[in-house]
């Protein structure tokens, strides 16, 4: 099965759907930060995805949505807040903080394809 297309909805069949409507996001996000279709192509390109050339005004509209929802969260007020690390109370194991060698170099190196002399052996890699 061949990978899905933005714009585009695949049935379970296999067969296509045709064209979504592209997403209609409020006024007010358009004037926060505007990306054209060039940078839309250029950030596809970068993260080596095809993009059909009619699907790139949609992409580039979905590319300011999601900055302008980030420029909305950058407006919350966070002072005096502690970071989180979970959405739920709880504290994260400490282990203490003391200098140890390890103790598990045998135990390491018997997963190493070659160990000579108790280190990795690489191949020589600049001649």
């Amino acid at each position: 099965m061949r990978a899905k297309a933005i714009g585009d909805e695949v049935l379970r069949d296999g067969g296509r759907a045709g064209k979504r409507k592209p997403k209609v996001y409020p006024p007010f996000w358009r004037h926060i930060m505007s990306i054209d279709t060039e940078t839309a192509r250029r950030v596809a390109k970068l993260a080596r995805i095809k993009v059909e050339e009619e699907a790139l005004p949609a992409l580039a509209q979905e590319f300011s949505a999601i900055l302008g929802f980030i420029e909305q969260l950058n407006e919350v007020d966070v002072e005096g807040i502690e970071p989180m690390t979970s959405v739920t109370p709880q504290r994260l194991y400490r282990r203490k903080d003391v200098v140890t060698d390890g103790g598990q170099q045998a135990a390491i190196l018997k997963n190493a394809p070659d160990a000579r002399e108790g280190f990795f052996a690489v191949p020589k890699v600049v001649e």
